[in-house]
């Protein structure tokens, strides 16, 4: 890498001192539930809408955490990730820090997105039917084939490499809706499904979105299987969000 000139950018500026600046609003703390994918969202946020400028420096790597209220390890893994996409570069030394590349990634829209208030629409519909379809399951006296079913899908969902990983977690969210014997639900699942997928190709395949995916996968599972539609239904809302964060983040 070639030497940097003996000079600091400034980081995203601080609240005013009345009022909240641009920074502020977006390095709010994150919920816990999808701290990766919301700490990738806010930092694509911040770069795109020109919060840290071409060239600028992200705050500094502790106080970044404390501002999200993330940890360092899930932070570094959300930096790691932008720069594995281009987005910022980190150096060392002296004068070291995250930096925003001076040429940026343009912006990678799908066909489905393209249309206003695609992405919305597609998301907001996954989020409703998904969500149901988990109560749902949860609230049936499930067979034992059915249950097979569920155990035997989230572990090849779980097991999958990342080639084949976008099919075995369709297929995981197809089995949801399955088991809930509704065939109409069953087929505007697979609908949504296949719009969610053309989307979700646009964008990179972030390995600590994959790791946090199969544990959220297991935690709904689980919910349905002791028969809790409440717990079912918060479990797939918070996987869908973090799903709704990452597409956001890097397609609008």
């Amino acid at each position: 890498m070639s030497a940097q000139p003996h000079r600091e950018a400034e980081p995203a500026p601080m609240a005013p001192a009345s009022g909240v600046s641009a920074g502020e609003a977006l390095f709010r703390p994150v919920r816990a539930g999808n701290a990766f994918e919301e700490t990738v969202e806010r930092l694509l946020q911040a770069v795109r809408l020109g919060v840290v400028g071409a060239g600028e420096r992200l705050p500094a790597e502790r106080e970044l955490a404390e501002r999200l209220g993330v940890s360092r390890v899930t932070l570094r893994e959300a930096i790691r990730a932008l720069a594995d996409a281009g987005y910022v570069e980190s150096r060392r030394g002296r004068y070291g820090g995250t930096f925003v590349n001076e040429s940026l990634p343009a912006p990678r829209k799908a066909g489905r997105a393209k249309a206003p208030g695609m992405l919305d629409d597609t998301l907001s519909l996954r989020h409703v039917l998904e969500t149901g379809a988990a109560e749902v399951a949860a609230a049936r006296s499930l067979s034992p084939a059915d249950r097979r079913h569920l155990t035997s899908t989230l572990a090849e969902a779980s097991a999958a490499d990342v080639d084949d990983y976008r099919r075995r977690d369709s297929r995981l969210h197809l089995a949801i809706a399955e088991v809930t014997a509704s065939a109409s639900l069953t087929s505007a699942i697979a609908d949504v499904r296949m719009r969610i997928n053309q989307l979700l190709d646009e964008i990179p395949l972030l390995e600590p979105n994959l790791d946090h995916s199969n544990a959220q996968h297991a935690a709904i599972v689980e919910a349905i299987l002791a028969g809790d539609p409440a717990a079912a239904r918060g479990a797939m809302a918070e996987h869908v969000e973090g799903t709704a964060s990452l597409l956001r983040g890097f397609l609008e």
